[in-house]
């Protein structure tokens, strides 16, 4: 091995771990001297109390102890007054005060945190078997079965995790949902922790398509997928290796698809993806049809610069950190995760500092290409753009709304602090942590203001006049393997002229479209996006523009219309409540915006419509209209200067089912038919014979 390897691997390994074990030898024996047999026996607390209880271990008699893998069965109960009222241990019992009382599997987390005498856990609520996962609830999080209990570990201002997550959840990015708790375990008060989400699949953490080993092919290979740079501590496999800058390797990890469960096709494909990143990075390419912003979503990239070097997390890019990809979607930056050694901490080190790139410090680099998106100039342009728009005043990253934000979390924990200083004599005086912690922010922040100040190049960008003017969220079924088939969503050029739709996306999770490269639309022209192509046409008669993947929501989304970087086209969140039109939750109708000029984001602006697509669009091709489609009673047919003189309803099989003239006002009772579809063929009083398909639901 070439000397520089062999210095490579020794600055990089061994000293950090020499210093790591003087660190943690040093703590433990301040601890020792410390505890005081859980000197301040907690008895109630302003913060959620968790009691962890291991079962028996038959071989000893004694409670299991807790071991790095594989879990062990016990039981939680979390005591929490939802009144925000005083919690206290004798409520355990009390089912009015438990957010969860249950079945766990638990074992150790953490890599060298584990060394510490403190420990971090993991935990899968389970049902009464013991054995199945129990999806649930806990102190207000969506409902899941795997939690982590976050030691807090290195940091003695306690906040530096829960902090992080907070702000970049309040930039408008999924972070693991967190609550203060304290925990007892086996009887023994082991102090304050972060109750969190583990990162994971789910559509309320990172909402993107669930994998099956058959995903081998266009488009089920694309997605979704977790994929890690992180150690290899935890026992995975690395998947691969990227270069840094500086010539060290930064390795690649499977989080899901699992490295035991993902086929050689879908480690092939994300693997190429990131490859392209990097090459396309490299190249400084940045079109929208073949440069990097084809492959990756570039606001995620750039928030997660943000976060990251905002905090100088000396961990960021080559460790936890974390990339998801949806089905059909772009490579997207986070989750972000582990930023316990951020805002000047690093007892490994002297990494965490005011003025370095974490990205471009020879101590800590990730793959290359971070550093390449960084020099390429729109890139660049859209970072410095992001970070006067998330630090302006009021603004979640603004350095008084971060001290604003700490004096409050400092505020919820000063009483489990001090029992956390007796128990494990790491806090020391909490005032003065918080104190040097500010004072750190104040300083990084002024330094990357310095930094990230000029963006004229994107600050005025024109986006084309695309408005979301219909939206069907919640059809009615007439697929009882596929609810959502009838899905669509209607875009239309407001403008007078022509609309270049390349690099055009859909940038929320949830709903994966991008327009492909040579698509085009015409002035004030309508298209259709559908979840079903194949229905869509069947249904509604006319072929949509594109086919999307995943599903609307039948309660709410967010369907965010952007650019290939990012800047918003249109923005619509719709919900399936007043004052939202409700018509169209599964009643036949759907969103239709009342006039493209209107503000789509009001639910004002909105009415449920059940008039058959193209009635408004392309009235002249089809002047006879038959509405609506699907109904539960009548029909009624809309005819340009003429009338129905009778009418003829067969089935799919052609079987005569109903017959005759409709009513005075072109009205046709259905309301005897079976739910189905059927044809409707009317004979006009000009001789035209007209056949319409309808729906009984």
């Amino acid at each position: 091995m070439p000397w520089k390897n062999h210095y490579k691997t020794y600055t990089k390994s061994i000293i950090p771990n020499i210093m790591k074990h003087f660190y943690i030898l040093v703590l433990s024996f301040f601890v020792y001297i410390h505890i005081q047999a859980a000197t301040d026996a907690l008895t109630s607390s302003n913060l959620p109390i968790v009691i962890i209880t291991t079962d028996t271990n038959p071989s000893t008699g004694l409670p299991y102890d807790i071991p790095d893998d594989p879990k062990v069965p016990g039981t939680m109960k979390i005591i929490y007054h939802t009144d925000g009222s005083r919690n206290y241990v004798t409520d355990q019992n009390n089912t009015s005060y438990l957010s969860y009382s249950g079945k766990i599997g638990i074992e150790l987390r953490g890599s060298s945190s584990q060394d510490l005498p403190k420990k971090a856990y993991g935990l899968t609520t389970l049902q009464s078997d013991g054995k199945t996962n129990n999806n649930v609830s806990i102190l207000g999080m969506p409902k899941e079965n795997d939690w982590i209990l976050n030691a807090l570990a290195f940091d003695g201002s306690l906040i530096r995790d829960y902090l992080s997550y907070d702000l970049y959840r309040s930039m408008g990015n999924y972070s693991p949902r967190t609550k203060y708790c304290e925990v007892i375990v086996n009887g023994d008060y082991k102090g304050l922790y972060i109750f969190m989400e583990k990162i994971k699949v789910d559509d309320n953490r990172v909402n993107i398509t669930k994998m099956a080993t058959t995903d081998n092919t266009y488009p089920a290979v694309t997605g979704g997928y977790i994929t890690k740079s992180d150690k290899t501590t935890g026992g995975d496999p690395v998947a691969w290796t990227m270069y840094a800058d500086n010539g060290w390797t930064v390795d690649f990890i499977h989080d899901y698809p699992k490295p035991a469960d993902i086929t050689s096709q879908q480690n092939s494909y994300i693997y190429g993806q990131f490859m392209n990143l990097s090459s396309k990075a490299a190249a400084h390419n940045e079109s929208v049809t073949t440069g990097y912003p084809d492959i990756i979503d570039i606001p995620s990239f750039i928030d997660f610069i943000i976060m990251s070097e905002l905090a100088s997390n000396v961990d960021s890019y080559q460790y936890s950190t974390f990339f998801h990809k949806d089905r059909m979607g772009k490579l997207r930056a986070g989750p972000i995760w582990d930023y316990n050694l951020t805002y000047g901490l690093d007892v490994f080190g002297n990494r965490s500092l005011t003025n370095v790139w974490q990205f471009d410090n020879n101590d800590n680099e990730g793959a290359k290409f971070w550093k390449d998106l960084f020099n390429s100039p729109n890139f660049k342009c859209y970072l410095s753009k992001r970070w006067a728009e998330v630090t302006a005043s009021g603004a979640p990253l603004n350095y008084t709304v971060i001290s604003g934000k700490i004096d409050n979390i400092v505020s919820l924990i000063s009483e489990a602090a001090a029992r956390e200083q007796s128990r494990w004599y790491t806090v020391g005086i909490l005032s003065t942590q918080i104190s040097n912690l500010k004072t750190w922010l104040n300083t990084r922040t002024n330094w990357l203001n310095n930094q990230l100040k000029n963006y004229s190049a994107c600050t005025n960008v024109e986006v084309p006049p695309l408005v979301i003017s219909k939206i069907n969220y919640h059809p009615v079924s007439i697929n009882p393997n596929d609810e959502d088939s009838l899905e669509f969503v209607e875009i239309t050029n407001n403008g007078n002229k022509v609309v270049n739709l390349a690099g055009i996306y859909f940038r929320e999770l949830g709903l994966t479209y991008k327009f492909p490269g040579d698509a085009t639309l015409q002035p004030n022209q309508k298209i259709y996006l559908a979840s079903d192509s194949t229905m869509f046409y069947s249904y509604y008669g006319m072929k949509p523009f594109g086919r999307y993947y995943r599903s609307l929501s039948n309660k709410s989304e967010r369907l965010l219309l952007v650019d290939a970087f990012g800047n918003t086209i249109d923005d619509v969140e719709y919900f399936d409540s007043t004052p939202w039109p409700t018509e169209a939750d599964g009643y036949g109708s759907y969103l239709q915006l009342i006039d493209v000029n209107l503000d789509n984001s009001l639910a004002s602006s909105w009415r449920a419509s059940n008039i058959p697509l193209g009635t408004n669009d392309i009235h002249a091709d089809n002047p006879i209209v038959v509405y609506p489609v699907p109904s539960r009673t009548v029909v009624h047919v809309i005819a340009e200067q003429q009338a129905v003189v009778k009418y003829q309803i067969t089935d799919l099989a052609g079987r005569i089912v109903q017959s005759g003239q409709p009513e005075s006002d072109n009205t046709i009772n259905i309301e005897k038919l079976a739910s189905n579809i059927y044809v409707l063929k009317l004979q006009m009083s000009d001789g035209e014979n007209v056949v319409r398909k309808i729906v009984k639901n």
